[in-house]
């Protein structure tokens, strides 16, 4: 079980693991190992609450597919179990993410004060641009 929060947590065998080879520079070492790692996570198949799943879905993050998967690959480390613990952190943190409901906006009217010195900056800035002006018959 993964703990995500207090009160939610997931299987481990929701999470589909998939060793790969790096991309990028590296020598022989990358050439013939597989040390990064693949994370699958099927939203709409998970054991998360409803409204965890709809937020999900209606992120806007690269590793969301259209599909409702979340695919999460880790290469930083040299080493497949370090770049499976990195998946495993990302994939916690955009879970949580998911369930931080935002506060909603109160509107407010803009004091008086910084009304005033709204218009007095726009007269300054409208003296300085009138001085620049070409008058008619000044050659």
């Amino acid at each position: 079980m993964i703990q995500i929060t207090a009160s939610i947590s997931i299987d481990d065998a929701e999470l589909d693991w998939q060793a790969i080879r790096a991309s990028g520079p590296g020598g022989q070492h990358v050439n013939k190992t597989s040390t990064a790692m693949q994370l699958m996570f099927d939203i709409n198949q998970s054991s998360l609450p409803e409204h965890y799943k709809t937020a999900l879905l209606q992120k806007s993050d690269h590793r969301i597919t259209a599909s409702g998967k979340i695919v999460i690959k880790s290469q930083q480390s040299r080493s497949q179990e370090m770049n499976r613990e990195t998946a495993l952190q990302q994939l916690i943190e955009l879970i949580k993410s998911a369930g931080i409901i935002p506060k909603k906006r109160h509107a407010t009217k803009p004091t008086y004060g910084s009304q005033q010195r709204r218009l007095e900056s726009k007269k300054l800035r409208s003296g300085t641009k009138s001085l620049r002006q070409q008058k008619p018959g000044h050659d």
